[in-house]
């Protein structure tokens, strides 16, 4: 791969991933599962809460269960994309999670610190032309398991120990 390609392939792997958040932030939550392989992995291994969902159409159930009254925004930072062949492809990312569960008299309740910082790890594949996600793995090194983007799940919010 020529260097003119292989800046094309990080910067459309790059794009996957904020289109990813922002789909979840701003869109249909569901419609994440349009940038998977169609055997696409979202996984969110120990020490996290164990969870993975395997294949397209569970990945868009999965997606498409969060709460209506549920609003996300998720911060982005440190993407890294590594071509590591013609097809394939590997990055890592960092984010941060913001999240307001709901309405107090007609408006948002408003959003607290972070419920969730950690990083994506995320391994891509080239076919048709187009560049998709194969897997994606959550890694909540700081604040352990929170819930996350977990769809139904409370969360209670407490101080850190002094």
């Amino acid at each position: 791969m020529d260097l003119v390609d292989a800046l094309l392939a990080q910067h459309a792997c790059e794009h996957v991933i904020l289109h990813f958040v922002r789909r979840l932030d701003l869109g249909e939550p569901a419609d994440v599962a349009d940038l998977f392989t169609e055997d696409g992995i979202w996984e969110w291994p120990p020490p996290g809460d164990g969870r993975r969902i395997e294949g397209r159409e569970a990945l868009r159930a999965y997606f498409g269960s969060r709460p209506d009254d549920g609003l996300s925004c998720h911060l982005m930072s440190d993407v890294l994309v590594t071509i590591t062949g013609p097809d394939t492809a590997s990055a890592t990312s960092s984010f941060a999670t913001y999240r307001v569960d709901g309405y107090e008299g007609g408006a948002p309740v408003p959003a607290g610190p972070p419920l969730q910082v950690g990083r994506y790890e995320d391994t891509f594949r080239r076919f048709d032309g187009k560049w998709w996600i194969a897997s994606r793995t959550l890694h909540p090194p700081v604040g352990g398991d929170s819930g996350g983007d977990t769809p139904n799940v409370s969360r209670s919010r407490s101080a850190p120990p002094r």
